[in-house]
């Protein structure tokens, strides 16, 4: 007698218009990459410890999906994301731009598509299969192999491709697909890298234009790819098959410049910056209606491809410091308290408006009562409410809203704005900033000036002087607020920003609160700047703003930094200060923010530059 032992369970899931379900309740998707990265042994783990660790870890974070990217996961993968209620999404061994002109490829696709049925097909884990990543060539093919497969196995959800370039795929559903992976729709972005950069930043927008028509559920591609400032101190972590030549490489160029010290800082101070990225990335995406999903690239990162550090945690799954894994699921969880407002730079004129919602993709119906405060970070402004009890139903539902008049706001602040569920763990919180409506223009005793011959002619008469060129103007680096994407290495050509190094104790920036990275208060003045290249200044210049070159070039870059030059004090800002100040509050209060310092006692340079070195520093 033949017998045979086999472990399965029982769920059912389905698209339901443009809905995943999951035993009949509605499912949002909170997953990453695998991308078989796995630096000391070189392959993947074929025992279930080294499988508790991934997904352990990313269940800390939040997540309950993990996307393997052109690959299948081995047994053990599949008994620990069954025993952890994990989502698993199973590829094809395949990304090829010429699907099809193979016959011998088509015959090994295939069989091997039996052999993941035949092995894994009982996982409950194994809910979500696509035939390969950003596929090109033959859809007539890949129909047929997908018709093929729900056939013979429709215990899955399947997709043709996980997105495609390709013309005339890749913004709709394939014919075949249960659910569709993309970046964007013929109507627009659903990730906010084609947004980050060039639209100002609301936190009211979704991405329900861009999902008009859609009818089956639309998971968001490989979100993020924000590049972080590698972390040097994870060398040491190689004791297996892999080297790491190319942080090697980085602490190398770092030392020969003089900059192998502000290597910790470059990681955090990017590294906050991404965190805060992948975050309204997130939120945006659990506030539209209409999508089921995200998969992120990456909760950790990639050392391939010319080294793509894109994560939160390093290869080998562990933190680089950068968030807690409470902090993370916050925004990142199965319940995710949300708002949408307007802007993040307001004047003290003005009213800040949040309409709240609850973004509740947990098991069951929560009911509670829904709090919120706005707190300034000095504690002196401090407003806390309430929403009422509501009964909280899955998927996202609107929790009310509230208001606060800014005018009893006289300095310029940071309030945080919480919102909460009381008596759970539920809760998530923004920042915004306000300044008062009006400042004075000028001090008596400073010369603010746009011209380079106007500041040397007082410099030399030993004045005071804020020197804010017209960036058209300026010899230097386009400003850029999101950071490198994915891999300066692989894609070299791009602008070389990974955010702002800030000097946050620095008197020139005691009227504009601030921390040591960029947060969203920057973005209309890092996109309206220009990076000055200090290296051929005869001493390395030490910057209160410094921008964060890219560690394929690690120059020393900045935007605002002061000098002494002859008998006078300078500070050079190369954010635009001096255009359209009425409607740019954050640009209206650094250049206060500059000037008062410069009218006092404390400001006194001991950086030195000759008028010749600062003409040729800027002049482009």
């Amino acid at each position: 007698m033949d017998a045979r032992t086999q472990s399965f369970g029982f769920r059912d899931i389905n698209a339901t218009g443009n809905e995943l379900r999951i035993n009949g309740r509605p499912l949002f998707l909170r997953g990453t990459l695998e991308c078989n990265i796995f630096p000391l042994e070189g392959h993947p783990p074929m025992n279930t410890a080294g499988w508790l660790k991934v997904f352990k870890t990313a269940k800390a974070y939040g997540l309950n999906h993990l996307r393997f990217h052109s690959w299948c996961p081995p047994e053990a993968a599949f008994q620990v994301a069954d025993s952890l209620g994990f989502y698993l999404h199973v590829e094809l061994p395949l990304w090829a731009l010429t699907v099809g002109k193979d016959p011998k490829t088509l015959t090994y696709l295939e069989q091997e598509a039996e052999n993941i049925i035949r092995n894994y097909g009982n996982h409950p884990s194994f809910c979500f299969w696509s035939m390969g990543n950003e596929l090109e060539g033959d859809f007539g093919w890949l129909e047929k192999l997908v018709r093929k497969l729900k056939q013979e196995d429709n215990r899955h959800l399947y997709t043709t491709t996980t997105f495609s370039f390709q013309k005339g795929h890749g913004k709709n559903p394939d014919p075949a697909d249960d659910y569709f992976i993309t970046q964007y729709t013929e109507k627009g972005w659903v990730r906010g890298q084609g947004i980050f950069n060039t639209n100002p930043p609301d936190f009211k927008t979704d991405y329900s234009k861009a999902l008009e028509g859609t009818t089956v559920p639309l998971i968001i591609h490989e979100v993020g790819q924000y590049s972080v400032y590698p972390d040097l101190e994870e060398i040491k972590k190689y004791t297996g098959v892999l080297r790491p030549s190319n942080f090697e490489a980085v602490r190398n160029n770092l030392r020969k410049k003089g900059m192998l010290g502000l290597a910790p800082d470059y990681l955090k101070a990017s590294g906050t910056l991404a965190v805060q990225l992948y975050k309204e990335e997130i939120e945006r995406a659990l506030k539209t209606k209409g999508v089921g999903g995200f998969q992120l690239l990456d909760l950790h990162d990639f050392p391939g491809q010319g080294t793509a550090l894109v994560g939160i945690l390093n290869a080998f799954w562990d933190s680089k410091g950068l968030v807690s894994p409470t902090d993370f699921s916050k925004f990142c969880g199965p319940v995710v308290p949300l708002i949408r407002f307007e802007k993040a730079a307001y004047s003290n004129n003005e009213h800040f408006n949040a309409a709240a919602e609850i973004a509740n993709y947990s098991d069951q119906q929560i009911n509670g009562e829904v709090l919120w405060s706005v707190i300034s970070a000095d504690k002196h402004f401090n407003l806390r409410g309430s929403l009422g009890r509501q009964s909280i139903a899955i998927g996202n539902a609107s929790a009310g809203s509230f208001s606060i008049d800014l005018s009893k706001i006289d300095r310029a602040c940071e309030l945080q704005i919480t919102v909460s569920i009381a008596n759970t763990g539920y809760t998530n919180h923004w920042k915004i900033w306000v300044y008062p409506d009006k400042k004075p223009e000028s001090f008596s005793n400073v010369i603010f000036t746009t011209s380079i011959d106007s500041a040397l002619s007082y410099l030399q008469a030993g004045r005071k002087v804020l020197l804010n060129p017209d960036t058209a103007n300026v010899k230097g680096i386009d400003g850029r607020f999101a950071p490198v994407f994915w891999s300066p290495v692989h894609f070299p050509d791009q602008p070389g920003s990974m955010g702002l190094l800030i000097d946050k104790k620095s008197n020139a920036l005691a009227d504009f609160p601030t921390d040591f990275y960029t947060d969203w208060q920057w973005w209309d003045l890092v996109t309206r700047s220009r990076s000055l290249i200090l290296d051929k200044l005869g001493a390395p210049a030490t910057p209160i703003v410094r921008v964060i070159d890219n560690f394929f070039r690690n120059r020393n870059l900045a935007t605002l930094v002061e000098f002494k030059v002859g008998s006078g004090s300078l500070i050079l800002c190369t954010m635009d200060l001096h255009s359209q100040l009425t409607e740019r509050a954050a640009a209206r209060q650094l250049r206060y923010s500059l000037l008062h310092y410069a009218a006092g006692n404390t400001f006194r340079p001991v950086q030195e530059i000759s008028a010749g070195d600062l003409r040729r520093l800027l002049n482009n």
